[in-house]
């Protein structure tokens, strides 16, 4: 007997609209992405969550709200006027004023006004005691700059004072303003002056000091710390922020457990790298945007635990909430071994009960056995098969995606498919229609499409700007997100170039620009 017959006409209908819907849904290399904007975020005020700030205007009681502290017994004189906060000596002073806690993956930043006479002026970050200290400054005379120092102590030992002041650094007039980017175990100095926004010093410290020790995080405070020969120091603000630094990276789609991007409050969410300088300088951040429109939001970053005593930067994340568990569960790759030569970079497994989209949070982080030059992994659950499956990428004579299968989410992965014969990289698992497929960037020049799991080629991404040019890299994320019916356009990708921010020294992965793209049939 047909099995037609077995079936009622509704049941009959609605299978052959499902089946006419699933022959209808385009082919993805068949896919047109139009490109709509770009933006380059360097410093953005826009794109900061502020942590602490000194406001001179907003000053009364600076004994209660700005602590002083003088070191030397010839003590600075300091004035509030004209909306600034003016320190002056004549004779050899130095001063330290509280202005908020710290933060070692923070941004922060002194506005200046005038700078006279002989003398230094950046941060100092240290605990109570003052027995443990990181101080980073700008040496001034005669109205330039001279310099930047960096000086460590540990335990009341003095373990580095040293030029932090790029080669290429050359001597100029005093700054409209000094950003440091904190960047866990190193910084990058800037000035900037009307508008352009310069690197004049950078170091890696974590042979001396580890200031992502949890320890520094809950004990060590901020100060503005004011060095002076004979001069007078005026400053506009003194401020700290979570920020998204110069550079943005490593877009992937936030989803739930089975590999459907989370639409929530009307906004899509990703998680981006903020690019620092090189590895392990950059931060995993988390950002929204409404799919209709160009509005990327900074919603916060995400630091991982692993149970010793450190707090770790690392990126090209995915975050996936677990309905079924609800939990907040997903991959990154631990970037963060660069910073100590005894470690190995691996894949781990993160979670978390707090939602980590907002502020500033902490995600629990395991190894789970996947060791070696692995990164970019994209993991879903797929309930036909009853496997959790992550797509990624092996170095194997470049990179390579290769697909993993287990039956848990978070051990016993076993290689199902791949590596793929093209360079890989930002490898994603995306439904068009119903259907999955698997995207990838290249260095190729080209985003190549595989289908789901087996890993067979598809074809390439069709877009007509791609987001790099004859000279640039493109080794690309391609992001490709499938939206619901109500939007203008059926598809949304976000990309990056990969320009890196100019007159950085040593190795530099400071891009890029990010490019929006609606993707049409």
């Amino acid at each position: 007997m047909k099995i037609s017959k077995l079936l009622p006409i509704w049941m009959l209908f609605w299978l052959s609209i499902v089946n006419l819907q699933a022959q209808n849904a385009p082919s993805p290399e068949k896919i047109k992405f139009v490109r709509q904007g770009v933006r380059r975020f360097i410093f953005d005020e826009k794109l900061a969550l502020p942590l602490a700030s000194l406001i001179p205007e907003e000053i009364i009681g600076m004994p209660s709200m700005y602590p002083v502290k003088h070191h030397l017994s010839t003590q600075a004189e300091i004035l509030l006027k004209n909306k600034q906060l003016i320190l002056q000596s004549t004779l050899e002073s130095q001063t330290s004023i509280w202005f908020g806690g710290f933060n070692p993956f923070a941004t922060y930043s002194i506005e200046l006004g005038h700078l006279e006479g002989n003398g230094d002026v950046g941060f100092e970050f240290t605990n109570q005691e003052r027995t443990s200290q990181f101080l980073i400054k700008i040496q001034f005379l005669n109205n330039q700059i001279a310099g930047v120092q960096q000086k460590i102590i540990s335990q009341g030992k003095t373990l580095s004072e040293e030029a932090i002041t790029n080669k290429g650094f050359k001597k100029g007039g005093i700054p409209q303003k000094i950003i440091l980017q904190m960047l866990g175990s190193g910084l990058t100095l800037f000035a900037q002056s009307e508008g352009q926004i310069m690197p004049i010093g950078q170091s890696d410290f974590s042979q001396y000091l580890d200031l992502r020790k949890k320890e520094c995080l809950h004990t060590y405070q901020s100060h503005l710390f004011v060095s002076l020969q004979s001069g007078r120091v005026e400053v506009n603000k003194v401020s700290s922020v979570l920020g998204a630094g110069m550079g943005l990276a490593d877009i992937r789609a936030i989803t739930y457990e089975d590999g459907e991007p989370m639409l929530d409050q009307g906004r899509l969410w990703y998680t981006m790298s903020i690019r620092g300088r090189a590895l392990p300088h950059h931060i995993q951040g988390v950002f929204s945007m409404n799919p209709s429109l160009f509005d990327l939001k900074f919603e916060g970053i995400v630091l991982f635990d692993r149970n010793d005593g450190l707090l770790r930067n690392e990126i090209a994340s995915h975050i996936f909430y677990d309905r079924k568990e609800k939990l907040w569960r997903g991959l990154t790759t631990g970037f963060s071994a660069y910073a100590n030569p005894q470690e190995k970079k691996q894949l781990l497994a993160i979670e978390s009960t707090k939602d980590p989209r907002f502020g500033f949070s902490i995600m629990k982080a395991t190894p789970f056995g996947i060791v070696g030059d692995i990164e970019d992994p994209h993991i879903l659950y797929d309930s036909k098969a009853k496997k959790w499956r992550i797509l990624t990428c092996e170095n194997q004579g470049g990179y390579k995606a290769v697909m993993l299968e287990s039956k848990d989410w978070n051990k016993n992965y076993q290689k199902i498919a791949g590596p793929v014969s093209h360079n890989s990289t930002g490898t994603s698992i995306q439904k068009i229609g119903d259907q999955r497929y698997c995207f990838s960037g290249s260095q190729e020049r080209e985003i190549f499409i595989y289908s789901y799991p087996d890993l067979q080629s598809v074809g390439t991404l069709k877009m007509d700007l791609p987001p790099w040019d004859e000279k640039a890299g493109t080794r690309v994320w391609p992001n490709v997100v499938q939206l619901p019916d109500g939007y203008p356009f059926k598809y949304v990708a976000l990309m990056m170039d990969r320009y890196n921010y100019p007159n950085l020294e040593g190795p530099n992965w400071t891009y890029g620009a990010i490019y929006l793209y609606h993707g049409v049939e």
